[in-house]
This record gives C-alpha cells, sequence and structure tokens, in this order.
C-alpha cells in the first residue's frame, strides 16, 4: 500500500473517531452546576476542550487504523470470508 493511500485512510479514520468521541466526557450546564446563559440549548456543553478531544480522536483512530492496516496485511478478514451469497 502507498504512503499516500494509508495517509487517506488514516484521515478517513480520524474523522470517523471524531464522531465517536465528542459525546464521551459532555457535562450540560445543569450538571456541572452552572446557570444557563439567556438562549443556550440545555444540552449545550458547559465546556469544549479541543485539546482533549483531538488527543481522543487521534488515539481512537490510531488504535483502529493499526487493527485495519494488521488485518491488510495478514489477511484475518477478506471480502471471500464475507460473501454468504455464494
Amino acid at each position: 500500500m502507498r504512503w499516500q493511500s494509508i495517509l487517506a485512510i488514516y484521515i478517513l479514520f480520524w474523522a470517523f473517531s471524531v464522531f465517536l468521541v465528542l459525546p464521551f466526557g459532555v457535562r450540560t450546564a445543569q450538571e456541572a452546576g452552572a446557570d444557563l446563559v439567556p438562549g443556550q440549548a440545555e444540552s449545550a456543553p458547559v465546556s469544549f476542550n479541543a485539546r482533549k478531544i483531538f488527543l481522543r480522536t487521534t488515539i481512537v483512530a490510531t488504535v483502529l487504523f493499526l487493527i485495519f492496516y494488521c488485518n491488510y496485511v495478514f489477511g484475518w478478514v477478506t471480502a471471500d470470508m464475507l460473501d454468504w451469497v455464494h
């Protein structure tokens, strides 16, 4: 696999992982005991720590990508194994 393909697939895993990581650790104003700003949704997070989200996303994406790449190299699950019709 070329390095450009590896990079593109990793970026896809990273973008997917953002949506997996975002809901974890979110605290609303009610849970944190803070006052709501007028017009603020009750479900809005109290604070947003981009570094923590970036770090968690990178860790999750790296683990998922390593599993994907090891499967690519070692052939644990192939397309022939997933062909249940024939």
